[in-house]
């Protein structure tokens, strides 16, 4: 399935940035930004995205109950982990509610390049 659309959620204004240029440099479009969860939420409902790239950790809800919430309302939603959290329960639980890859920040073009690569094979 091809990937064009995207939602960013990060707490980080800088961060969407940082991730919208990055994006926009893969060749893709950028519907929405989301700077919580029940925001990142309603924003999918709203927009459909072909992928949503979550932050763990965010104001209020965390990044995990985002990929749930997303991942309930559509089984086949690709979600993309993108935190500067390296903890490894947390990937774990991530990729356990749904999620389809993880990117460590600080965010590296070539990391997200070769994880959209991964996604757009289906892995």
């Amino acid at each position: 399935m091809e990937i064009k659309r995207v939602l960013i959620a990060d707490d980080s204004k800088f961060m969407r940035l940082v991730m919208r240029n990055l994006m926009i440099s893969q060749g893709l479009e950028v519907v929405g930004e989301a700077e919580d969860v029940p925001q990142a939420v309603k924003k999918y409902h709203e927009l459909k995205p072909d992928l949503v790239t979550m932050d763990l950790v965010m104001p209020g809800d965390s990044g995990l109950k985002g990929v749930e919430q997303i991942r309930q309302m559509d089984p086949n939603a690709r979600i993309l982990v993108i935190s500067a959290l390296g903890q490894q329960q947390m990937i774990d639980d991530a990729m356990r509610l749904g999620a389809k890859g993880f990117v460590e920040k600080p965010l590296k073009a070539e990391q997200l390049a070769e994880a959209l690569v991964m996604l757009r094979k289906g892995a």
